[in-house]
């Protein structure tokens, strides 16, 4: 069973969307390599998984590994995959038994094969699982992610599935990485940066956001809640205006 704190369900956000930032600035001041920094990460994970149920959040969203994230030093890199495949080996079992149910997005054409094959596996062995959905953007993009669904949709055109006249705002989300996810009710971002990094540009459009200082390894369920009691507080009009 899942280790999920004690406290009252709150009306919160259903889907949160986090950028998990500040792995590298956190093991720096602690004068370890960058590397330590995103294993620490990745433990922290778990924590805030473990914490979605008694929150009621039924989706969570995390950024991983961005399209841009190739530009780090090779170690980095390939200190990062091999942590990514850890991660999955490790995680697998737990994340079945504990009804996790995990998604990745992202373009998988530059990930290594091994990698992939575990992302396959994971998503396959937890397919039937419903309390949470834990969707992982691995080499993603949100450019990115719409020039691909775009290539699709025109595809589509092209080929005579789709009428030009019919394509609007409800179109292109069919085609995007996360179709079968509802948009992020709120997006949180750790480390003190203020800036969303081409994550989930389309689905985000009316989330709430959250920017905080707290690094990423020290983000904890009890920061979850706060904010998610928080997020029950504010007055989502989506364009509308309040009687």
């Amino acid at each position: 069973m899942l280790n999920t704190p004690h406290t009252a369900p709150v009306a919160g956000p259903c889907h949160i969307a986090i950028i998990m930032d500040g792995n590298g600035r956190w093991a720096q001041a602690r004068g370890r390599p960058r590397l330590f920094g995103h294993h620490a990460g990745a433990r922290r994970v778990r924590e805030v998984v473990e914490a979605c149920p008694s929150l009621g959040v039924k989706y969570l969203t995390v950024f991983a590994f961005s399209t841009e994230n190739w530009k780090r030093t090779q170690v980095e890199v390939a200190g990062l995959m091999s942590l990514f495949r850890r991660y999955i080996i490790k995680e697998t079992r737990t994340l079945k038994d504990n009804g996790i149910r995990v998604r990745f997005i992202g373009d998988r054409v530059r990930l290594d094969a091994k990698l992939t094959g575990l992302m396959d596996t994971l998503e396959k062995e937890t397919r039937e699982n419903d309390l949470v959905h834990l969707t992982i953007a691995l080499n993603y993009g949100g450019r990115d992610e719409v020039a691909r669904a775009t290539k699709r949709l025109a595809r589509d055109v092209a080929d005579g599935h789709l009428h030009p006249d019919d394509v609007d705002e409800e179109t292109l989300p069919k085609y995007l990485d996360t179709h079968v996810l509802p948009d992020p009710d709120l997006v949180i971002r750790t480390s003190g940066e203020a800036r969303i990094s081409n994550f989930l540009l389309w689905q985000s459009a009316y989330s709430e956001y959250e920017f905080i200082d707290t690094l990423w390894p020290d983000f904890t369920a009890a920061e979850l809640e706060r904010l998610c009691r928080s997020f029950g507080a504010r007055d989502r009009r989506f364009g509308a205006v309040s009687a």
